[in-house]
């Protein structure tokens, strides 16, 4: 839609609906990455139910078609690091498991490296050529990374936060959105998390309070207000 001015809608949301004005705004996916989302990755040889994952993968393949349509910036992010691991700090290098640590031999390559398989995004939400892929060495997209940069060269006011996990990178990342100055919808069912209840709490935790954090809708309401 290159020359066609877009408009400001209302999205139905909790906890109140949101004025968006669609030229300002960015769909941002968060690590939807093979190791998290297949069966045979990392997330499953943790002993986690992947498919309670891959269930955000078609609201998000929505949105991700609906933005691309209109032309909105999407950003897609992906957690990991250097292949010398000189960015992850010692503290989590040695979390866990020494078998299922940073860097160890995984069912996909390397766990959290770059460029090893289990690092790539899911077939489905795949990103095309022009759409910045941010490489993010922590679990929010803001820490260490150029993100920031690429909204404000774009001028955006608002994000769409989806993707995985609900609690733990979705929120980080709304957290560090907020306290920059950007309202943040989140698409709850273009979210997930191994644990039910805590995608269930993280997203209650985002709109309490008025909205501390942000809004929370769903890819349904998200779609229905945005121009088709």
């Amino acid at each position: 839609m290159r020359g066609v001015r877009l408009p400001t809608v209302t999205i139905e949301a909790e906890p109140s609906a949101l004025p968006l004005d669609v030229a300002r705004a960015a769909l941002v996916i968060i690590d939807m990455q093979r190791d998290f989302l297949e069966p045979g990755g990392f997330g499953e040889s943790l002993g986690n139910d992947v498919s309670r994952l891959a269930a955000a993968i078609g609201p998000c393949r929505s949105l991700l078609e609906r933005a691309r349509a209109l032309g909105m910036l999407v950003v897609h992010t992906r957690e990991g690091h250097r292949p010398d691991l000189a960015d992850a700090p010692r503290a989590k290098v040695e979390r866990g498991d020494p078998r299922l640590r940073i860097g160890a031999p995984g069912p996909m390559g390397r766990i959290l490296v770059r460029g090893e398989p289990g690092h790539a995004i899911v077939a489905a939400l795949a990103p095309r050529d022009g759409e910045p892929v941010v490489d993010k060495p922590g679990k929010g997209a803001f820490h260490a990374t150029d993100l920031a940069s690429i909204l404000q060269n774009r001028g955006i006011d608002t994000l769409i936060v989806c993707g995985v996990t609900t609690e733990v990178c979705v929120h980080t990342t709304v957290r560090e959105a907020n306290d920059r100055g950007y309202r943040c919808l989140v698409p709850g069912d273009a979210c997930a998390s191994y644990f039910p209840e805590f995608h269930a709490v993280g997203l209650a935790m985002i709109k309490a309070q008025g909205g501390i954090f942000g809004w929370v809708s769903d890819s349904r309401r998200v779609l229905a207000a945005l121009p088709s």
